[in-house]
């Protein structure tokens, strides 16, 4: 009878393992996407001098916006404190689409990819934490 079980048992156990490694592939795509913007705004903020003019920003914000973007990463690869990192990535990349709507680039490539940035935060939290898993089930 137990053997009966563990046959059923094995799809569901391979679905959340590979749940779980797409979670993590999507968690660290995100976190070295905001690693590496947050390094750029700190370390060569003259590749970004002109983003940063047409979106209204001045150049000494690299040094305040870098250490924010690179906390949200560290919050948010950390299990402990991955909701909140979570949240606040999800914070800062609303504002990234909101500065490009205000400057009327609506469907910019930097918009789209804050998009999709946002939706693979959560994603990638979804499908890795089974505690958001049961904060929002998506099937019962």
């Amino acid at each position: 009878m137990s053997e009966t079980m563990n046959l059923h048992q094995a799809p569901e156990t391979k679905t959340l393992h590979r749940a779980l490694w797409a979670g993590r592939i999507m968690s660290a795509s995100v976190v070295i996407a905001l690693v590496a913007d947050g390094a750029i705004q700190l370390f060569a903020p003259a590749q970004i001098a002109s983003m940063l003019q047409e979106t209204g920003f001045a150049m000494d914000m690299t040094r305040v916006v870098g250490p924010i973007i690179l906390a949200c990463a560290i919050l948010y690869a950390i299990p402990a404190t991955a909701v909140l990192g979570a949240i606040l990535v999800t914070g800062f990349l609303g504002g990234a689409i909101c500065a490009h709507v205000r400057i009327g680039e609506l469907g910019s490539a930097p918009e789209i990819i804050s998009l999709l940035l946002g939706t693979m935060t959560w994603g990638g939290l979804y499908a890795r934490d089974p505690r958001i898993r049961a904060i929002l089930p998506l099937i019962r």
